[in-house]
């Protein structure tokens, strides 16, 4: 596992499965009608259990780039924040504007809800194809740039389903925050 310190968070790494995180939330890389999915939707809507779906139901819609929140059901989380991330379609139409929003406005509806520590999967880089080695800087740095101007949330952590994609977010925490100094925990 990595930790850095950002501002007055802490921005950590690690490896596993997001539906086992017992944050204030978790965030679901979810498609813009909020139906559940594949991949890392349809794991939160299996754990979370049918309470998750009913409320995305009532929601009905969320545009990419933007987020939602509702319950985490059964999961060990409080709140599930719902984000639609870019298709990658060559990095040309603004995948890598609408891939920050999804991390900022994830963070911004966990501040206003006051949910101190959220899991994020890494958006974009499943079925919707978006290069993990460039969805990784655009993630870190968009984070880092949120928790370095407030104070709400104490904690992000990055859950990354296997090594290639913890890898290269590992890769991005050293190129967008430095490298880590030997006993030196700020950045």
């Amino acid at each position: 596992m990595i930790s850095r310190q950002v501002g007055a968070a802490t921005l950590e790494l690690s490896r596993g499965d997001i539906t086992h995180q017992a944050v204030y939330a978790i965030v679901n890389a979810a498609n813009e009608g909020l139906r559940g999915g594949g991949g890392v939707d349809g794991a939160i809507h299996r754990a979370g259990g049918p309470s998750i779906m009913e409320a995305c139901r009532k929601i009905g819609h969320c545009k990419t780039g933007d987020a939602v929140v509702t319950t985490a059901g059964l999961l060990p989380a409080k709140r599930v924040i719902h984000t639609v991330g870019p298709v990658w379609r060559g990095g040309e139409h603004g995948e890598p504007d609408l891939l920050a929003g999804c991390y900022r406005r994830s963070l911004e509806i966990a501040a206003e809800e006051h949910l101190e520590s959220v899991a994020f999967p890494s958006i974009s880089t499943g079925v919707y194809s978006y290069p993990v080695d460039r969805a990784a800087r655009v993630a870190v740095k968009a984070v880092a740039e949120f928790l370095r101007d407030q104070d709400a949330v104490k904690l992000v952590r990055f859950v990354l389903f296997d090594r290639a994609t913890y890898d290269a977010y590992a890769a991005a925490v050293e190129e967008v925050l430095g490298p880590q100094i030997p006993g030196d925990d700020s950045a």
